[in-house]
C-alpha cells in the first residue's frame, strides 16, 4: 500500500517548523528531505527516520524500529507525528548527525 496525498500533507505540515521539508516521490513511496539532506523515508503512511546516535538518546528506550521495504536499513518507525515539539528536535539532531550530500557529477556533452 503507498502513502495517501493526505498522509504526505500531515507529514510536511507537522514538519514545516523544522526547516525545509520536502517529499520526493521515489520508487512509488517518498524520500523525505530536511534542508537538503535525505533523512528518511515515507512509505505505507508511515515515517521511517534515519536511525543516529543523536535520535537514540532523545528517544531511549520507546523508540519503535522497523524497515521501511525489504532490504532496507533498521529505522525509526513512526506512524503519527502528534508530539510535534519532540519529533522536530529528533529531526533537528538527526540531521546535524548526517553527512553532507555528495555533490552531483556534471554530465559530459558528447559532440
Amino acid at each position: 500500500m503507498s502513502c495517501t496525498p493526505e498522509y504526505i500533507d500531515y507529514v510536511l505540515d507537522q514538519l514545516a517548523p523544522a526547516g525545509e521539508v520536502v517529499a520526493n516521490k521515489m520508487f512509488g513511496e517518498y524520500g523525505l528531505y530536511l534542508d537538503g539532506k535525505i533523512i528518511g523515508l515515507v512509505c505505507d503512511n508511515q515515517v521511517f527516520l534515519k536511525k543516529t546516535a543523536a535520535g537514540a538518546k532523545l528517544l531511549g528506550e520507546d523508540a519503535v524500529e522497523g524497515y521501511a521495504y525489504p532490504g532496507a536499513k533498521l529505522s525509526y518507525v513512526f506512524e503519527d507525528l502528534d508530539d510535534q515539539d519532540l519529533f522536530i528536535e529528533l529531526l533537528r539532531v538527526t540531521w546535524q548527525e548526517l553527512p553532507e550530500p555528495k555533490p552531483k557529477k556534471t554530465k559530459a556533452i558528447k559532440k
